[in-house]
């Protein structure tokens, strides 16, 4: 089923008088500027290992991605599971498998880090915090920047590092203070009504603790949405911003905040490769944007695990 999510509408059917109470209307928020109508794909979370025959399922996911196409794909994080946790001879030999099955994707790919993309984080890797790739450097080798921007036909792709990594060799959801002042600056450097959209591994927006019950043990850390979200949504406001497409919880979800779509796409892995997530099966998101909104539709492909224990 196809979802359209027009900002431009809900500013006309809101009202600006309604809105200004809101803070979401600028000077310019009205002004859009127009581009040229193209897809594109989101694959997020495929978390791929040797094990439950991950890479088949993957090839079979980038297959269906592939005949689907689009303009280029946006991975959305956690390309294999995991890094974090594990030596360098592991982590190279995740790395190698993702690489060449990601290759049947057949198209440019723009990649976002994800928190199992980070390496010998936890203390059972075994691996030094001085090592030369410990954490995020190990992504940066392999997939160039921890964040960046880039347009496409008259829209603006801002793509954003929500990993946080804590000084007890955790990690957050959290947008750092150097990134935040670049990115307050990319959007200061946009024409006003520039169509914008947004990439971030963990949620900024979601209801995913709703969901489910909670753990029984506390997590140490704020991990399923980005703790400081409202921060990059400040920053958002005012500008022509189509939508957010976000990873990490693997459900299909869409919240409404302020006008703008907070895009969940649910996992190329599904439930980790045990079945489906949350009643979510393993697939990807399919984007097309026109008319100044984003229009998506979720894709599975016939993924059945080896071990399933659907949830």
């Amino acid at each position: 089923m196809n979802q359209s999510w027009s900002r431009r509408g809900f500013l006309r059917l809101s009202g600006a008088a309604g809105l200004a109470s809101t803070g979401l209307l600028s000077a310019h928020a009205a002004t859009i500027l127009p581009h040229e109508r193209f897809s594109f794909l989101f694959v997020t979370d495929t978390h791929l290992q040797p094990e439950l025959d991950a890479a088949g399922g993957c090839h079979a996911c980038f297959r269906k991605a592939h005949s689907i196409g689009g303009d280029f794909a946006i991975q959305g994080g956690d390309h294999v599971f995991d890094a974090l946790g594990v030596a360098q001879p592991r982590a190279d030999n995740l790395i190698s498998l993702y690489t060449r099955t990601e290759q049947d994707l057949g198209m440019k790919i723009h990649h976002t880090i994800g928190n199992h993309d980070c390496f010998g984080v936890y203390t059972k890797s075994g691996v030094q915090p001085t090592d030369p790739l410990y954490g995020k450097k190990f992504f940066e080798d392999h997939f160039g920047r921890l964040y960046y921007a880039f347009d496409h036909r008259g829209v603006h792709f801002i793509v954003l590092d929500s990993i946080g990594l804590t000084e007890d060799r955790d990690y957050e959801g959290r947008i750092d203070t150097a990134q935040l002042a670049w990115l307050a600056s990319d959007l200061a450097a946009l024409p006003a009504g520039t169509p914008t959209i947004v990439v971030s591994h963990i949620p900024l927006v979601t209801a995913f603790d709703s969901y489910a019950a909670p753990l029984p043990v506390p997590a140490r850390h704020h991990k399923n949405s980005v703790i400081n979200g409202w921060q990059v949504i400040d920053l958002l406001s005012g500008h022509n911003v189509l939508g957010v497409l976000q990873g990490h919880v693997h459900i299909n979800e869409t919240i409404l905040w302020r006008g703008i779509p907070y895009i969940t796409g649910g996992a190329v892995s599904g439930n980790w490769w045990h079945g489906t997530h949350l009643g979510t099966p393993e697939g990807f998101t399919v984007v097309t944007v026109e008319d100044n909104r984003l229009v998506t539709r979720y894709e599975t492909y016939g993924f059945k695990s080896v071990d399933p224990h659907n949830t």
